[in-house]
């Protein structure tokens, strides 16, 4: 014997999942944690500042690298990428120049405030690195 399926057979059927699943209680929202600190700047950045800072403290030993590792997260906190990287180009163009020549560097009010922030940046992390 073949069995017939109607619309009205369908309407029911789709009725009843339909009624089912709105009559499930709805389950709580969960509290996220917050999100850990995560930093923009690219590998490559941290490995040359690593290496860098190194070189700077005496060569490469579990201290210093450990010292040159925080630091560059350290620095993280208070500068984005875009800002760290603004603020050690205008340091780099303005270094060894004096004059005109460095003016167009050295004056404009965004690479003061840049430069200070990262001189803060730095000085804040190796307060808090204990790089010697």
């Amino acid at each position: 014997m073949k069995v017939k399926y109607t619309p009205a057979i369908f309407g029911l059927a789709l009725a009843a999942v339909i009624s089912g699943c709105a009559m499930e209680p709805e389950k709580p929202v969960e509290q996220a944690e917050p999100a850990p600190f995560v930093s923009d700047y690219p590998t490559r950045d941290r490995v040359e500042y690593v290496l860098n800072c190194v070189a700077q403290h005496g060569g490469l030993t579990y201290i210093t690298q450990y010292a040159c590792g925080c630091k560059i997260d350290k620095i993280a906190e208070k500068l984005n990428f875009a800002e760290y990287e603004a603020a050690k180009t205008f340091t780099y163009l303005t270094k060894g120049q004096s004059g005109d020549a460095a003016s167009a560097m050295r004056d404009p009010a965004q690479s003061k405030d840049l430069r200070k922030r990262l001189k803060d940046a730095e000085q804040y992390a190796e307060k808090n690195c204990f790089v010697k």
